[in-house]
């Protein structure tokens, strides 16, 4: 707490004209100085002896002529009331009186009592720019980036353990890489395969559609939406034609001396016995079971 003293004082001393004696030594004080202290007319050699305030800081008595500062029962002359850290005057400037009983100037007092940034430890001074984070201080240039060390300012920022880092940095060091492009991933993104994506890096590998929230499949290691596989990649089944794509209806496939067939594609060409998981005899491209390729 600052305080500002209303300026030295000095005891009302006075002439006597009338005979009147010393409280103390009885000497007559006609003509002479003397003290009002307590209601008791003192002279001022018994008011320097017997009277006078122990100076704080010099632990001299405060005699009768001098100037007296006092603040909570302490007592000093005005030239020793000065900051116990730069040592300016203070009977006419604010100050602070800490708890060891030292006497501070404003500035002095603040260095010694104020908040120690946490970055370079010394005192943040009142009205300087500083940052707060969970109950500690920082000057705002000592706020940096535990990696690239850049103050931090008004960007947002986050945290790791007791380290601060900035967004980028944070994002290079923590963040899951793309399996596409090795980038952060920073928002959203997906997992295949327990691998994880960028939305816009997982995408058809003929038209370059974005498959995320889309049906798709695989084919060696790369990804293929539904209609691109179906023209470019799948098979044509040996007996209706249409590629053999998985999706769907009939996903099993049969396949036979480099020809695919659907499974509900498999059938006898004469009496469309489904032959899947039986014997058949192949003529040409036309497949028969045993019965009717006897009668053939």
């Amino acid at each position: 707490m600052a305080y500002r003293l209303s300026g030295p004082r000095s005891y009302a001393t006075s002439t006597m004209t009338e005979r009147f004696d010393c409280y103390y030594c009885r000497d007559n004080l006609h003509g002479k100085k003397y003290v009002k202290k307590d209601e008791k007319h003192v002279c001022t050699r018994c008011f320097d002896k017997l009277c006078a305030n122990t100076c704080a800081e010099c632990r001299r008595p405060i005699g009768a002529d001098a100037k007296e500062l006092n603040h909570k029962n302490r007592h000093w002359h005005e030239d020793c009331f000065r900051c116990a850290k730069c040592y300016k005057p203070l009977a006419n400037e604010s100050f602070s009186a800490r708890d060891d009983g030292k006497i501070m100037c404003g500035k002095c007092g603040s260095r010694e009592d104020g908040n120690r940034c946490q970055g370079c430890y010394k005192v943040v001074m009142p009205g300087t720019q500083n940052v707060e984070y969970k109950n500690k201080v920082w000057h705002e240039e000592c706020f940096t980036c535990f990696e690239c060390k850049q103050p931090i300012r008004s960007q947002s920022f986050l945290n790791k353990g007791d380290d601060i880092y900035c967004g980028p940095c944070h994002d290079k060091k923590f963040a899951k890489k793309c399996f596409h492009c090795k980038q952060p991933i920073t928002s959203g993104g997906i997992s295949y395969q327990d691998q994880p994506w960028h939305s816009e890096c997982f995408v058809c590998r003929t038209c370059r559609k974005t498959l995320a929230g889309t049906r798709f499949t695989s084919h060696e290691e790369h990804v293929y939406c539904v209609d691109c596989y179906k023209t470019s990649v799948a098979k044509p089944c040996n007996g209706c034609k249409n590629p053999i794509t998985g999706f769907g209806h009939g996903t099993n496939v049969v396949n036979y001396e480099g020809h695919s067939w659907h499974e509900y594609c498999f059938n006898c060409k004469k009496c469309s016995l489904s032959l899947a998981n039986k014997r058949f005899v192949m003529n040409g491209e036309l497949i028969y079971c045993p019965d009717c390729a006897k009668k053939l």
